[in-house]
């Protein structure tokens, strides 16, 4: 006999509200949240019950990144939490946030890569009623524990509930911490998301007409670790080291203003190295695609560099990001200055790896960590 009452207990079981908190605390996190936005809007329209609250930590802000281009809507909350030690910004997240949680919990908190803002959220919500987590780029490592971002990946890592990963390494640094396979959901890359949907946007920024640059005729050059920067021989030697190897090319290279002051002490000036102020996300992704080659010590730029088949090198000893340098255009230069003459004569030889792309950097993860979540909730 069909039991009414059965089938209705059943029915809304199945069919539940749920609220995501997205977490964004730094520049690079916008670019990583705004395709996961626009996967749960898509998924609201079809009728699924599922509603985020944004929430800025405030531990950077910038306008254009969490505006325009993107499209992603006004922060529901803002922490505002300011500069600070790492330890400061730590405490003022982990207080700002519980409060917020305190007043009204969310079902799941969903936070992406490896900031300050990243850990501190993730912490916050365990400890307020056991909330779920969720970490997007869950499982990298780059075995640099003099890294900030590495002590947040693992912390991250040990109170998440839900790893959202970009590749196969990825999930194995995870099997082997001991995380459970029903646990790990291989997605792909929210990063390269945003750089297919943005790149036929992309802009010519003013430096190209100034510098009358050609494509593929010129070094674009980003340097912000502070063991690369904080150290006015070390910054010397290095830029020197590729103004010297770039036969001539021009450099583009758009600094921090607190590198630029060092850069001016040291009185370093060549006529193809051409310092300028940063630039937006869709200027400086134009000069990336369009660049001779990549040098850079920053993570991300190795997987947009990757995506967009342009020779990088990292001026790092590690990375977090092995499937850039084993699939990708990428390759691990190091820190010693004296590496860098033989990877620009490799690269002038033409004989520079062409690449690949890493499985499921398609353009699609976001769509696929959202259809993930609902279905770990049983939203219909």
């Amino acid at each position: 006999m069909f039991n009414l009452t059965l089938w209705m207990l059943f029915y809304y079981r199945m069919k539940v509200s749920m609220l995501i908190d997205i977490i964004a605390g730094a520049r690079p996190n916008f670019i990583k949240i705004a395709p996961i936005i626009e996967a749960i809007e898509l998924q609201r329209k079809s009728g699924v019950d599922i509603h985020y609250r944004l929430v800025h930590t405030g531990q950077h802000y910038d306008k254009k990144m969490s505006g325009d281009f993107l499209n992603i809507p006004a922060p529901d909350h803002n922490l505002e939490v300011g500069s600070g030690t790492q330890a400061e910004q730590t405490g003022k997240i982990m207080m700002g946030y519980e409060k917020l949680l305190l007043e009204k919990p969310c079902d799941l908190c969903v936070v992406v890569g490896d900031v300050t803002s990243t850990m501190a959220c993730s912490i916050a919500a365990k400890k307020v009623n056991n909330i779920k987590v969720a970490h997007v780029e869950g499982g990298i490592r780059s075995g640099d524990w003099t890294m900030p971002e590495e002590i947040n990946r693992i912390v991250t890592d040990s109170v998440t509930d839900y790893f959202f990963t970009t590749s196969e390494v990825a999930n194995k640094n995870l099997r082997n911490s001991g995380v459970a396979e029903d646990k790990i959901f291989f997605v792909g890359n929210t990063m390269i998301d945003t750089l297919y949907k943005q790149m036929p946007r992309f802009q010519k920024p003013a430096i190209w007409d100034a510098c009358e640059l050609k494509e593929k005729e010129y070094i674009i050059m980003t340097l912000h670790r502070p063991n690369n920067v904080d150290t006015k021989d070390i910054l010397k030697e290095l830029v020197t080291e590729i103004v010297l190897a770039s036969r001539g090319l021009p450099i583009i290279f758009p600094v921090h203003p607190r590198t630029a002051k060092m850069l001016e002490t040291i009185g370093l000036a060549a006529d193809n190295l051409h310092v300028i102020e940063p630039l937006g996300y869709l200027e400086f992704n134009y000069l990336v695609k369009n660049a001779r080659a990549v040098i850079t010590d920053s993570g991300g730029i190795t997987e947009e560099a990757t995506v967009m088949g342009v020779p990088c090198m990292t001026l790092r000893d590690s990375t977090e990001r092995p499937e850039t340098c084993t699939i990708g255009t990428n390759e691990l230069i190091g820190t010693d200055p004296k590496r860098i003459a033989p990877a620009f004569e490799f690269l002038f030889s033409g004989n520079w790896k062409k690449g690949g792309i890493p499985e499921l950097w398609d353009g699609k993860t976001a769509a696929r960590i959202v259809k993930h979540i609902i279905g770990i909730f049983s939203l219909q």
